[in-house]
């Protein structure tokens, strides 16, 4: 059978491509940007890759196509698609249907963490000795690819909120019926979608109506959105996680976040020594953990699992030092994740400065849905460089004014390399914070840095 997967360079479609390779069918797949890591990982797997969407990518056609959700009508290869019949789907529904049923899903859902959070768990379970197979929409650092099918009845998956696709305006979540769950936090995004946050916990409310009544909730305690979501009504055991709250509590012994001792039901279960910093991923420890505990593991002897754990590329990844300057590159994409990483960054360095430099790339972002919690969201950065397009919908220059002096705007990619050149100094922490390729910015800065 051969399957051609429209948008493949996405994380998700990418991992979709790699589980179909998996199940013995033969895949191929077209998108406007094939770039990596996916293309790589893609390529690795001997996987067929196209740039752009025309007719003569689905000629002859194929068996199937798997659409993603950033195909639109007007899309030439979609035009195509149907004006010949051709037989589609889109790639939660595929996911559903073809690898998911008779497996014991696990889903991480949430505004935030859900890829860390996913990773984790995926590393808890093989840990543990129970061969899962996952989807993480992302590279993650303890395996080498970001998607399998898995040997064990395990199955753990990123949940996404976000729409199917153009003909499923259902969210991807609907599709997995999982019996664990992790609701890990709910804040409003995906503004070109969702009208405000209620629709967002409608959204969740229908995933907690698939989860079975012998499955789990883990829910974090602290979030009054989620809260309210239980509140339309909830047929699943629930568990709670957070520091100040819930049957499963961290007690931070390092501000930084990278040591806690974990309780569950008030008792002391032992202590985690980790690379990762900063409160939100902390909770995202508890989520994990605990959701591994309702699989069946042990939790006390995973605890010094932890220390092994190696975060998912791009999450505060560090790309080096030059010049006495250390350089980050971080997949940040809502205000509560840039405040929450430069928080455990800024407890982990103490008074040494950081610089940021951000790009609004996400539909929230440069529609202007976050631009108030913007300035706010950087209180823990020295100065920040603001990448403002032309294209850009609203005026950045209101954001860096906020910052009092803070914040600097450039109107490219280059122009905003050379202003972090200009101002970094040796002590420096400087760290790119976008939900896309950034256009290899921070990797410029670093060469460029080298050269200096």
């Amino acid at each position: 059978m051969r399957v051609h997967i429209l948008g493949i360079s996405g994380t998700f479609m990418g991992g979709v491509a790699a589980l179909a390779q998996e199940l013995g069918l033969q895949v191929e797949g077209s998108d406007a940007n094939v770039y990596p890591p996916m293309s790589t990982q893609l390529e690795a797997l001997g996987i067929g890759l196209m740039q752009g969407y025309t007719a003569a990518h689905l000629t002859p056609a194929p068996d199937l196509v798997v659409v993603g959700n950033a195909m639109v009508r007007g899309n030439p290869a979609v035009e195509y698609m149907l004006n010949e019949g051709m037989r589609y789907i889109s790639g939660p529904q595929w996911l559903g249907e073809t690898l998911l049923g008779g497996r014991e899903v696990l889903a991480v859902a949430g505004t935030h963490g859900k890829t860390t959070t996913t990773s984790l768990l995926a590393y808890l379970l093989e840990s543990a000795g129970q061969a899962p197979g996952f989807l993480i929409g992302g590279v993650p650092g303890n395996f080498d690819v970001s998607a399998r099918r898995g040997e064990g009845k395990p199955f753990v998956i990123e949940a996404d909120e976000y729409d199917s696709a153009f003909f499923d305006k259902r969210s991807k979540f609907v599709h997995y019926r999982p019996r664990i769950a992790i609701l890990n936090n709910l804040e409003y995004d995906h503004a070109d979608i969702f009208p405000d946050i209620a629709a967002i916990q409608r959204q969740f409310h229908h995933l907690v109506r698939t989860v079975p009544g012998n499955g789990r909730l883990i829910v974090n305690a602290e979030d009054a959105r989620l809260a309210e979501v239980l509140a339309m009504g909830a047929w699943t055991p629930v568990e709670t996680f957070g520091i100040d709250a819930g049957d499963w509590r961290a007690e931070l012994l390092a501000a930084d976040g990278s040591h806690f001792r974990v309780r569950h039901n008030g008792a002391i279960l032992g202590d985690i020594h980790w690379s990762s910093l900063g409160r939100h991923n902390v909770m995202n420890a508890l989520a994990a953990l605990a959701a591994a505990a309702a699989a069946g593991a042990d939790p006390v002897a995973l605890l010094p699992a932890f220390a092994g754990f190696a975060s998912v590329k791009r999450r505060m990844e560090v790309l080096g030092t030059a010049r006495g300057v250390t350089v980050y590159d971080d997949f940040a994409h809502h205000p509560t994740a840039i405040a929450t990483t430069l928080a455990g960054l800024r407890a982990k360095v103490g008074d040494a400065r950081i610089l940021v430099a951000l790009e609004p790339r996400s539909n929230s972002m440069r529609l202007g849905a976050h631009a108030d919690a913007l300035a706010p969201s950087l209180a823990d950065a020295d100065v920040t460089v603001f990448l403002h397009r032309p294209e850009l919908a609203w005026d950045a220059g209101k954001v860096t004014a906020a910052l009092r002096g803070r914040g600097i705007t450039a109107g490219s990619v280059d122009a905003l390399v050379d202003a972090l050149v200009a101002e970094a100094r040796e002590g420096d922490h400087v760290v790119f914070m976008s939900n896309g390729g950034f256009e290899g910015a921070p990797r410029s800065f670093f060469a460029a840095l080298g050269a200096g």
